[in-house]
């Protein structure tokens, strides 16, 4: 297995020449993250593939979730003499990362995927077609670093789906859109043609949206259980329980992730804009430059919508996801300010301890 196969590029090789300055690190070799387990790892490096858990300095200066491997992420691991085991030293810096906020009221952030260079946006064409979905998804997908692609599944399920293509394109701008159906392998040659050598995707996308189907028919085998949607509203059941990196017959690897019913954002507010660039555009116009586009007179953000431009119902989208992000920033700006307090207590507390 070659590490460019697995997409270890120029970016990761500058890092380990700096890493590998550190004789504790000089016997280590990079690997790449494929499955995340609840206290361990399997990392797939040039020499075979490892189970790798993390080193005890490497957890002891961790502080918060995203200080820990993903999948997708690079690694530097010492391999254990004689055994099919690994230990994790260091994680190399990020060059793309999909997060969402984890779901509850714990305000975290969650790495769906790290280190891909596609984001594949999958929604299906059934009666789970969801374009409020898709705007939450793009805004995720422009913040990665990675590019957004949107796969709509299921053609074979739907009865008009130029209109369906057409409403997509309304909310993605500059977005390449392939309309795909695993039954008649429409559409699936061009995917596949997006994985060349080296080359990472991600697919995310609800329950039910045929990503464990897609990535079935791009691996050419049965990887990935699938199962059918509930018939009473096409909705679909968990098939993937967990996040894995496969490798593609292309070259390419490719991020299977569980479905999620709805992606909680999480600090992407630099991205809103790029997904709402019409309502960004529209406001430029407005006589007030602190226009909040709801009663201000002479705004034309609310004149396209009389003027039927713009949907009222994307306007309330983006006043949303604006309101979720704001929230997110204030309990962020909060939660940073008590780590910060917490590091300086166990610096002081450790120098109090050299010093006796």
């Amino acid at each position: 297995m070659k590490l460019t196969t697995l997409g270890f590029t120029t970016y990761f090789e500058e890092q380990m020449i700096e890493m590998k300055k550190q004789p504790k690190l000089k016997n280590c070799v990079p690997a790449r993250v494929t499955l995340e387990h609840k206290h361990s790892y399997r990392v797939l490096a040039e020499e075979g593939e490892w189970l790798a858990t993390i080193a005890g300095h490497y957890a002891y200066t961790s502080l918060a979730r995203e200080d820990y491997p993903a999948v997708g992420d690079w690694v530097l691991v010492e391999k254990m003499p004689g055994e099919e085991r690994a230990i994790i030293h260091q994680l190399f810096q990020r060059k793309s990362v999909f997060s969402r906020k984890v779901a509850g009221q714990e305000i975290q952030e969650q790495i769906v995927a790290s280190n891909v260079d596609i984001v594949l946006l999958v929604m299906s064409l059934n009666a789970d077609f969801n374009i409020r979905r898709m705007e939450r998804y793009l805004v995720a997908a422009w913040d990665s670093g990675a590019k957004p692609v949107i796969v709509l599944t299921k053609a074979d399920l739907c009865e008009d789906v130029a209109s369906l293509v057409q409403e997509v394109e309304t909310v993605a701008f500059g977005v390449d859109i392939f309309v795909t159906s695993a039954l008649f392998g429409e559409g699936l040659m061009e995917i596949q043609a997006l994985f060349q050598e080296g080359v990472t995707g991600a697919l995310l996308g609800s329950s039910g949206a045929g990503k464990s189907t897609l990535t079935n028919a791009l691996c050419g085998e049965m990887l990935m259980k699938v199962a059918g949607i509930r018939e009473d509203d096409a909705k679909g059941r968990h098939t993937t329980t967990h996040r894995e990196l496969v490798m593609l017959p292309t070259g390419g690897c490719l991020i299977d992730t569980p479905g999620m019913r709805e992606l909680q954002l999480w600090d992407q507010g630099d991205s809103l804009a790029s997904s709402f660039q019409d309502i960004e555009e529209l406001a430029t116009a407005c006589r007030y430059r602190d226009c909040t586009h709801q009663t201000e007179p002479y705004c034309a953000v609310q004149q396209a919508i009389i003027d039927g431009d713009l949907d009222q119902y994307r306007l309330q989208s983006y006043f949303k996801l604006q309101r979720e992000l704001a929230y997110i920033e204030r309990k962020t700006n909060a939660q940073a300010k008590l780590e910060e307090q917490r590091k300086w207590k166990q610096i002081t507390k450790g120098l109090k301890k050299r010093n006796k």
